[in-house]
């Protein structure tokens, strides 16, 4: 059985509500990755931050990214998934959430993510062809 904690990305680093998203920006550029989980003053998850919400929620709307937080964008309900969770369960996690990146948690401890690029390295064509097209399957109304 292959895990959610045998496909993550090791090292994954939360961003404190409090800190602001100029910070966030410059930890994104050091870990070289483009989101941050974001925890509350008890190390909770409590939101995902990308780098695509700093540019269009905060940035494209004239703000400054030195007075707005992590906290500030922190917005519905958070996802993660438990390290020992098997793959099938993170796939219907992502795919009914619409999620790209999960946070992978362990003893209540964020121990890494899963992104769209683990998932290339572990899944077969057929099986991230049928991910993609679920989470990035447009809805008409």
């Amino acid at each position: 059985m292959t895990t959610a904690g045998d496909i993550m990305h090791r090292g994954a680093q939360w961003i404190p509500a409090h800190e602001t998203l100029d910070r966030a920006a410059q930890l994104m550029r050091e870990l070289n990755v483009g989101a941050l989980p974001i925890s509350d003053e008890n190390e909770r998850l409590c939101g995902i931050l990308t780098d695509r919400d700093i540019v269009v929620d905060c940035v494209a709307r004239g703000q400054d990214p030195a007075r707005v937080t992590a906290g500030d964008l922190a917005k519905g309900t958070p996802r993660w998934i438990d390290a020992g969770a098997d793959i099938s369960e993170v796939l219907s996690e992502m795919q009914t959430h619409r999620i790209r990146r999960l946070p992978v948690v362990q003893d209540k401890r964020l121990v890494g993510m899963i992104s769209e690029a683990d998932l290339a390295q572990h899944l077969a064509d057929d099986q991230l062809a049928s991910w993609a097209e679920s989470v990035y399957a447009r809805t008409t109304a």
